[in-house]
């Protein structure tokens, strides 16, 4: 593959970084990235930012032309998550539902569906919440319990949710929910928030504001077109979604960033020619590169539209191995970034504490590669 980046490419990316100098407030870094993106500062601020994007054709340029794209490919899609990561992701919520969310309803939804949904997600007016993890059931998504009972045109939704970013602010939550007996006869379906019987708790964690979220669902009414695909069919489908999320957010770009941050202020204290620490951040910035190598290979193969495979499994694996070196990084030369320090190493650290659980955890990752990538037994 071409590791280097045409001249249209570089254009776009510098489009992007243009009108993120446009649009983002002198404050942004001290003001809006200390609060996390999934704080209500945040994605209220995405809902004035993202419109905007979309007005200059950067919010979903790699979507079809007939939802609001320019028919661009997935090199695109990911040159703007690398530049929005970077930048603190002033889209908020956004980057979820343009990445896989709305990709997934294109391939899923039916017509009316699509009409009804995907303008918001172009227009970036509406956001979105995924609702799949529970108390027991994180990984193994097939262990849980939200029951949707069919009774006549309805389905009556009973259970609760948690880890559930944006919760609080979301319009729409893409549930998964138990509609049979058995392990995975699951349904997809999309519940307005304001539907009566939604409740949402909100929890502080280490990993800031917004994140930690439950939403309950009490004897919750919806429409049989709620309903994403046939019945039974949610696993085909959050497995498609999941797909696209498991290299959707570029650890590799911020997290070269970040050590550049950590690496000039043991430059201004006088510390930055210390052996071990140049030895720890060349291994550290090795590994982010490998994992942009495997993540760009990934990307590479969607664009011509390879089979899938463990690829992208492996460089998720790559880049949290990186993300957790430079966390240690961090906590060992700069502690400091977690007691009133520097405000972007901090929320680098505290937005990665759960960075090993989400889209699947770490084992999992490690499961798949073993029994799909090489053929290896369970157990």
């Amino acid at each position: 593959m071409e590791f280097g980046w045409s001249q249209a490419q570089e254009n776009y990316r510098e489009r992007i970084r243009a009108a993120l100098r446009e649009l983002l407030p002198a404050d942004w870094h001290e003001t809006y990235t200390p609060q996390s993106y999934a704080s209500d500062a945040q994605i209220e601020f995405s809902r004035k930012f993202c419109p905007q994007l979309a007005e200059r054709g950067l919010l979903v340029r790699h979507w079809p032309k007939e939802w609001g794209g320019e028919g661009g490919d997935d090199w695109e899609q990911f040159i703007l998550a690398e530049e929005m990561k970077v930048a603190g992701e002033p889209r908020g919520p956004q980057y979820m539902n343009v990445n896989w969310i709305g990709p997934t309803l294109m391939r899923f939804a039916t017509p009316e569906q699509r009409e009804k949904y995907l303008p918001g997600i172009a227009r970036g007016t509406t956001i979105w919440c995924q609702g799949f993890s529970e108390p027991g059931a994180g990984t193994d998504l097939a262990a849980l319990r939200t029951k949707a009972e069919r009774i006549g045109d309805r389905y009556r939704i009973n259970g609760s949710k948690i880890w559930t970013s944006y919760a609080r602010k979301a319009d729409m939550c893409f549930l998964l929910a138990r509609t049979g007996a058995g392990r995975k006869e699951i349904t997809v379906l999309l519940v307005p928030m304001a539907t009566m019987g939604v409740s949402v708790t909100s929890n502080p964690g280490l990993c800031k504001d917004g994140h930690l979220n439950e939403v309950f669902f009490t004897d919750v009414d919806v429409a049989i077109d709620a309903r994403l695909g046939e019945e039974g069919q949610g696993w085909a489908i959050v497995t498609h979604a999941l797909s696209f999320e498991r290299t959707g957010v570029p650890r590799y770009h911020v997290g070269i960033e970040v050590l550049g941050l950590a690496i000039a202020q043991l430059k201004a204290e006088g510390r930055a020619d210390d052996p071990i620490v140049r030895a720890r951040a060349g291994m550290i910035a090795a590994q982010f590169e490998a994992a942009r190598a495997l993540t760009y290979l990934v990307v590479d193969q969607r664009v011509k539209r390879a089979p899938e495979n463990t690829d992208a499994n492996v460089a998720r694996i790559t880049a949290l191995d990186a993300v957790v070196e430079l966390m240690n990084f961090l906590v060992e030369f700069t502690p400091d970034c977690l007691a009133g320090g520097d405000a972007q190493l901090e929320e680098y650290y505290r937005i990665n504490v759960p960075a090993g659980v989400t889209a699947g955890t770490y084992e999992l990752q490690l499961d798949l590669i073993a029994q799909r990538g090489l053929g290896l037994p369970r157990g």
